[in-house]
């Protein structure tokens, strides 16, 4: 057999495989397109007709609230002022939006200054952003409710996290960092704690609170060695 006749036999059969295969699955083939088309047809109109529309009227209500926010003023933020609204009718109105999440961490510092502390972990244990600077301060103060919630074990897994989320903000990393080597101490781990300290010192010399950790190496080291 020549080349050329064996290419065309194999082309033959590809062709016959093919025709084969669409008589038995046509319809599940057709079934899925038509599906595939519908989903994508959908995300397209919901977010053009819905989700943008009410990121659109969310981003407009989030700016008193940030003002706010500025002015330590907690009970604004959560509420609004009669005329705008706060950040707890952004989250509940405006769900699965950006400013929606952003309003948890306002609505979450918010409960923190007010003493509410199971409601600040409740909003920013929600909360999550890119924004690694900001991210950083959510979860420090996730931290500080937990301490006060008297859960400490969460309260220094949180300081920790919080500390190795946005390293180059050395003075807050370093701040966090030394909360959780603090209250390690306070609940009698002390080796764990002369480690944070040691780790606090390494990584931030230059700061506040790596120039106060030599007392608390030195104090724990030692209490080590009696």
């Amino acid at each position: 057999m020549s080349e050329q006749h064996q290419a065309h036999t194999e082309s033959n059969d590809i062709i016959l495989k093919a025709q084969s295969f669409w008589q038995k699955n046509s319809k599940a083939v057709l079934i899925f397109l038509v599906a595939l088309i519908a989903v994508v047809g959908g995300w397209v109109g919901y977010t053009t007709y819905i989700l943008k529309p009410k990121e659109d009227k969310a981003a407009d209500a989030i700016v008193k609230v940030q003002e706010y926010f500025r002015m330590d003023s907690a009970n604004l933020v959560l509420n609004g002022d009669g005329q705008t609204k706060g950040a707890l009718y952004i989250i509940n109105n405006y769900g699965g939006t950006k400013t929606a999440n952003l309003a948890k961490f306002y609505a979450g510092v918010s409960y923190l200054h007010k003493g509410e502390f199971a409601n600040a972990v409740k909003y920013l244990k929600d909360f999550s952003t890119d924004a690694k600077q900001v991210q950083l301060l959510a979860i420090g103060n996730l931290g500080d409710a937990y301490a006060e919630l008297n859960q400490k074990e969460d309260a220094i897994a949180a300081y920790k996290k919080a500390a190795d989320t946005f390293v180059t903000d050395e003075n807050n990393s370093a701040e966090y960092l030394f909360r959780a080597a603090l209250l390690s101490e306070t609940t009698g781990k002390n080796k764990e704690a002369l480690e944070l300290y040691k780790e606090l010192k390494a990584k931030y010399p230059k700061t506040d609170k790596g120039f106060q950790a030599d007392k608390y190496i030195y104090r724990l080291s030692i209490e080590k060695s009696e």
